[in-house]
């Protein structure tokens, strides 16, 4: 009888502990189903929480000069500048405005002319406007010209034509063949 009162009580107590564990085990899903959905926000709050770190980093000074609705492009550019990895060529077009556009050390005239592109494109993001820009009548029309030298070879580097940090290069109308 002793025997059978032992058999009853293990099986009562692994009953009992398999019953415990199970319950541990709802009770943890539970606790992270709360977890989940304490960590879930609506996309909108998500943005607003993210726009105000982003407001916050752009006023540190190295990145004091970036608009509020900064790229991450833009952030990369302005790092890049700071260690010498990029320059800042100053682009005059007609209108007398300057573009203030940022190439890698080692960049092409055609990456300078795609660099103009994405710094347009953003810009009318930002301002509103002109909705299309027809690049290829751009090119076709103008010049980028540095020091009276017109930039024509898209895979000449800005260094060949002698271009550094700061320097000017001019859109110009090109004159019409007869």
């Amino acid at each position: 009888m002793d025997e059978l009162k032992e058999e009853n009580l293990k099986n009562v107590d692994k009953a009992e502990l398999e019953e415990k564990t199970v319950v541990d085990e709802i009770k943890k899903e539970q606790e992270e189903e709360e977890e989940d959905e304490e960590e879930a926000l609506p996309h909108s709050e998500f943005l607003d929480i993210f726009e105000e770190g982003l407001a916050l980093m752009v006023q540190d000074p190295l990145l004091c000069d970036l608009p509020i609705q900064v790229t991450l492009e833009e952030v990369n550019s302005q790092v890049a500048l700071e260690y010498g990895q990029a320059m800042t060529v100053r682009v005059c077009k007609a209108d007398e405005e300057v573009m203030p556009i940022v190439v890698v050390q080692s960049a092409t005239v055609l990456d300078l002319k795609k660099a103009i592109r994405r710094y347009m494109e953003l810009k009318q993001q930002r301002e509103g406007g002109v909705k299309h820009i027809s690049w290829k009548y751009v090119w076709r029309t103008f010049h980028l010209v540095f020091n009276g030298e017109k930039l024509e070879d898209d895979k000449r580097k800005l260094k060949d034509y002698g271009i550094k940090n700061r320097d000017e290069v001019t859109f110009l109308k090109k004159l019409r063949r007869k």
